[in-house]
């Protein structure tokens, strides 16, 4: 995964807004009016989410006659957990290392870990 394309996915996920978009569409496609209904937010707000998602590679944006329903690109999704498991494997390794020492703090030996 191209480290722009990740830069860009993580802006778009940090606005509640657009993780709020990525959960119903997680539902199935939508319309713009049907996302912007539980918001309290303008049609072309709801639009310019939409773009930042789109750009991000998080959604695909289809044409039916008038209707251009909005749609998760569930492969851009698995490219961002893949990312972050590399670091999920660094921080269980770090909390069992972490585990390991106070447990022998508590049997009495605080030697520290051994390497």
């Amino acid at each position: 995964m191209q480290t722009d394309l990740l830069s860009a996915q993580f802006a778009a996920l940090a606005d509640p807004t657009r993780r709020a978009i990525l959960a119903r569409l997680s539902e199935g496609e939508a319309s713009v009016n049907e996302l912007a209904e539980p918001f309290d937010i303008s049609l072309p707000a709801v639009s310019k989410h939409l773009k930042v998602l789109e750009k991000a590679g998080l959604i695909s944006r289809g044409r039916e006659a008038q209707w251009r329903p909005a749609r998760l690109e569930p492969m851009a999704l698995k490219g961002i957990a893949e990312w972050m498991e590399h670091y999920r494997r660094f921080w269980d390794a770090s909390f069992d290392r972490l585990d390991a020492y106070l447990k022998k703090i508590q049997q009495g030996d605080d030697r520290g870990p051994r390497n």
